[in-house]
């Protein structure tokens, strides 16, 4: 991103398990996009909802092909950002780690928990490196604007809260349920990390609908998550999600911004400590797509 103080806004949306297309777009094209991290999952759909541009990416793929686990979340993350995209809605289904965030409930959350290990993290490695801030790894612009909507909506919500990433694809044991309970988390799910932290990393607003499909396992009055009953709270999750999508694009892309509040955008600024004469040139060359606004 330059350092332009009117940015155009470029609305990209992340879709979970259940959602792998957005509806209402005009102009509608899927593309596929390499980086120089790989491929993404799954083509990404470019379009127009009442003017604004957006770029939608399946997470797991049309059909649901591929497991957290396998995702290239900077692949995804890279081809986003070299499509002009400037904020990402994230949609990600999760249990609840709370009796009071039923099946149904969505939760804007603020913090994460970050349980993954088989994933690569950063877009930096050795040759150039870099460290981020993730104090508050989401966007509260972002946040604010779908708390709206969604209120407007009359959807269930809660604003705040930390989500708690696993490494799947299995679900939790009792044990680990119980244990993320006492650390205060609020959901719980596979996909979101190293997602924002990537995000972050090139520089884009980033926040996150967490849509409760079930309890986990924890309660004692409710059945363990099994796929089957994920998918069925998932459909009526689904249908509000692109409610709430419809209702925040025009209010995001409405017109031409300042740089973010948050910092979201200049997230690099002070984030680099390879000095330029001791970065591999390779390297600088792939980290150009997203880091170019510092690098040159």
């Amino acid at each position: 991103m330059s350092d332009n103080k009117n940015v155009e806004p470029v609305i990209g949306l992340i879709g979970g398990s259940g959602l792998y297309d957005i509806e209402g777009l005009e102009n509608k094209e899927w593309r596929n996009v390499e980086t120089p991290w790989g491929t993404p999952t799954d083509a990404l759909l470019f379009g127009h909802l009442d003017g604004v541009r957006c770029v939608f990416l399946p997470r797991h793929g049309r059909g649901h092909r591929v497991p957290p686990s396998a995702l290239n979340y900077r692949a995804h993350i890279a081809a986003l950002k070299m499509s002009g995209v400037t904020d990402i809605i994230s949609l990600s289904a999760v249990g609840s780690l709370k009796e009071e965030l039923p099946p149904g409930h969505f939760v804007i959350v603020d913090q994460f928990i970050d349980r993954t290990w088989g994933r690569s993290k950063s877009f930096f490695d050795t040759g150039c490196v870099a460290h981020v801030s993730m104090a508050d790894p989401f966007c509260s612009r972002l946040g604010n604007v779908l708390e709206t909507e969604a209120r407007k909506q009359n959807i269930a919500l809660t604003r705040g809260g930390t989500y708690l990433v696993m490494e799947g694809p299995q679900f939790s044991t009792r044990a680990e349920s119980h244990l993320y309970r006492q650390w205060g988390c609020s959901v719980i799910g596979m996909t979101n990390m190293p997602e924002a932290s990537l995000a972050r990393e090139a520089e884009m607003c980033y926040a996150t609908v967490a849509m409760v499909t079930d309890y986990d396992c924890w309660h004692n009055g409710h059945d363990d998550v099994n796929a089957q009953s994920v998918m069925q709270i998932m459909q009526e999750n689904t249908l509000k999600a692109k409610n709430l999508v419809r209702a925040v694009i025009p209010v995001l892309g409405r017109q031409k911004r300042a740089v973010c509040s948050t910092g979201c955008d200049h997230a690099l600024d002070h984030a680099l400590v390879t000095p330029p004469s001791m970065r591999d040139p390779d390297l600088m060359h792939k980290l150009k797509v997203i880091a170019g606004r510092v690098l040159s």
